[in-house]
């Protein structure tokens, strides 16, 4: 073990890692009940959800750790999520299954452009201030959509949406755990946004907002089956021919480009495994990444993709694979904790979302605001998707307003001739959408 994740070149050892690989999962486990929670909307069973959600995220993480010998830890993703169930099931009217047919799809594409080297081709044509704006406008929709479960904001006949009952017990409950949170992440606690849901459901069941486990059984049993969802992906593949799931392919495709290859160089550097700026074995970890994608969907996942959460375990000295594989176990190990769904309902949940989406949101200060012609797509893009409620409407409203404004201020030859195919994409998908 010590020559294959070579511990002495890195300077690490097994303690190490496993510590590492400990407090990754921890500062990533609170996917495991935020993800059956919003697939749950689209009617997705959510205990098959929790048991997909744990499978995804232990093979992603494993096969990361032990192809790609990085310490990055893979699960389903917050924001593709968000867009599965709010966007393309409860907004387009897409089956579920279907939507999981498109997940399917694209990590198919993912693995087909990672093994040709297209991949780093279409990353480097979406230009620097477009990823921000899709990074931060995912951010701001995740938290709308955790401040709107939670009741702290309400839909208002008069103002569209406003201020909801403060003083609702369970609305106070759900501010009770943003102000934990942030009070955690703000002293640095590495796991703060998992503690933070743990101590809200306490706070929960002390005043009779959260129903209490009844005895061991209402914390540990067996694993939930995975019957309901598993292989529906592959059931219901020929309905993905359609303009509209293209569309919703790409925007899968695409937000998890950009956050594989956001968070593979931030853990990466993070480690000191950066040489000559270039990420050492890029292929087998996007390869790695793509992977994940399929298995989850065929169990019964959203989109699986890196975590950006696994800087935790760097920072305590994770360097090799095994802080991956350590993570992926514990996920294994995960499964048999279903129960716990009960207690963690929308309230606990929301400090989740909120707290993920300003951490998101970060990405602003990115987006060279001054310059007009950047700064409009990448305030449509933003904008558009907590307002439509559409990660897909955002991107293609920026995408489609970003060559027109590159070409009046005579910049066109900076634009990447992707960025035309994608214009023209959009601008058909909006005309079949009306």
């Amino acid at each position: 073990m010590s020559k294959f994740f070579e511990f002495e070149k890195l300077g690490t050892n097994f303690r190490t890692e496993f510590i590492a690989g400990l407090t990754t999962f921890l500062a990533m486990a609170y996917i495991l009940f935020v993800n059956p929670s919003i697939l749950g909307e689209s009617g997705m069973d959510q205990e098959a959800v929790f048991a997909a959600t744990a499978i995804a995220a232990a093979f992603g993480s494993i096969i990361m750790g032990v192809l790609a010998k990085y310490p990055v830890a893979l699960a389903p993703g917050m924001g593709l999520n968000a867009f599965f169930t709010y966007t393309v099931v409860i907004g387009f009217g897409i089956p579920w299954e279907t939507a999981l047919a498109g997940v399917l799809a694209s990590g198919i594409i993912f693995i087909g452009l990672t093994m040709t080297g297209i991949r780093e081709i279409i990353i480097n044509a979406i230009p620097p201030s477009l990823k921000h704006a899709v990074g931060a406008g995912i951010g701001l929709f995740i938290a709308f959509i955790g401040l709107k479960n939670a009741q702290i904001v309400q839909e208002d006949p008069a103002t569209i949406i406003a201020l909801g009952d403060l003083s609702s017990p369970t609305v106070l409950l759900a501010i009770f755990g943003i102000v934990v949170s942030v009070i955690l992440i703000t002293v640095g606690v590495k796991a703060g946004i998992f503690y933070g849901m743990i101590i809200s459901s306490i706070a929960g069941m002390i005043f009779g907002l959260i129903p209490v486990p009844s005895g061991i059984s209402g914390i540990v049993s067996s694993a939930p089956s995975l019957a309901p969802t598993f292989g529906q992906a592959f059931i219901h593949f020929d309905q993905i021919f359609t303009m509209q799931m293209l569309v919703v392919i790409l925007t899968f495709l695409f937000v998890n480009f950009f956050d594989t290859a956001g968070t593979l160089v931030a853990v990466a550097t993070k480690a000191g495994l950066m040489k000559d700026n270039k990420l050492p074995r890029a292929g087998k970890a996007l390869f790695a990444d793509a992977s994940a994608s399929v298995v989850g969907a065929a169990v019964g996942t959203s989109t699986t993709t890196s975590f950006v959460e696994s800087t935790s375990g760097v920072s305590v000295g994770g360097r090799s694979g095994l802080t991956a594989v350590v993570t992926g176990l514990f996920f294994l190990l995960a499964l048999f904790f279903s129960p716990l769904l009960s207690v963690v309902t929308n309230e606990v949940t929301a400090p989740a979302l909120i707290i993920v989406g300003v951490l998101m949101a970060s990405s602003l200060k990115d987006i060279p605001w001054d310059k007009f012609e950047i700064a409009v797509p990448a305030f449509f893009t933003v904008l558009m998707m907590p307002v439509t409620a559409s990660i897909a409407s955002g991107i293609a409203i920026g995408f489609i307003f970003y060559p027109i404004t590159m070409l009046v201020k005579g910049r066109a030859k900076e634009v990447h001739p992707i960025m035309y195919v994608l214009f023209v994409v959009f601008a058909l998908y909006f005309i079949f959408l009306t």
